[in-house]
């Protein structure tokens, strides 16, 4: 194979690596220009949906992420545990936030979780002619110029994070954001990297004072 080619391959296949590794990304956010409440102190953390053993881990990471000087953050399942699929009461939600004192509810759902399957149809690669001999070349180099055609599945997540301020009756919208996450390598990655995300929004967005 021509070394140029060589090259090429690797840097495309370097670049495919770098863009694979950051497989989440926050699509939307938009922060409360009328909000004139202060900074926070005592947060609910709340996942809406998924299964029991996801919301934990969902609720563990953003606790942990959250936790800075001054700021305490309390993940909602160790003071309103569920079944799986079974949703917590609004009153009963209402009289914790109430009776735990929370300033702040960060809430998190799953809006779409979609799995798509594509046929990639093979391509050609132009190549250059480095040999002598267009037998020699064809016949070194023909296997490396056609790919066989392939089917690839893709699967997205998109989750929506709402942080309200509880000094209202009914809480008043803080900041919101969404993250779209592509092909996750697996489940806990997914969390730690949209967790991260929105965490390092908040800051940058002085929602919340850096860590």
């Amino acid at each position: 194979m021509p070394r140029k080619h060589a090259i090429l391959i690797l840097c495309v296949l370097g670049l495919a690596l770098v863009s694979s590794a950051k497989s989440s990304k926050l699509a939307f956010t938009w922060r409360n220009p009328n909000y004139a409440g202060g900074t926070f102190k005592n947060i609910l953390v709340l996942a809406m949906n998924g299964q029991a053993s996801g919301r934990a881990d969902f609720e563990d990471r953003m606790v942990e992420r959250l936790a800075r000087p001054g700021l305490q953050a309390v993940p909602s399942y160790s003071l309103l545990p569920r079944p799986e699929a079974t949703p917590i009461e609004i009153d009963q939600l209402r009289s914790v936030v109430r009776d735990q004192e929370f300033d702040a509810i960060l809430v998190s759902r799953l809006v779409k979780y979609d799995k798509t399957t594509t046929y990639v149809s093979g391509q050609a690669y132009p190549l250059y002619p480095y040999y002598s001999t267009f037998y020699g070349y064809y016949g070194t180099l023909y296997p490396a110029v056609y790919s066989p055609g392939y089917l690839r599945t893709d699967t997205t997540a998109q989750i929506e994070t709402n942080l309200y301020s509880t000094a209202k009756p009914d809480g008043e919208l803080v900041w919101t954001g969404t993250s779209d996450t592509v092909n996750p390598r697996s489940v806990s990655k997914a969390i730690k990297d949209v967790v991260d995300l929105i965490v390092q929004q908040l800051e940058k967005e002085a929602v919340l004072s850096q860590s």
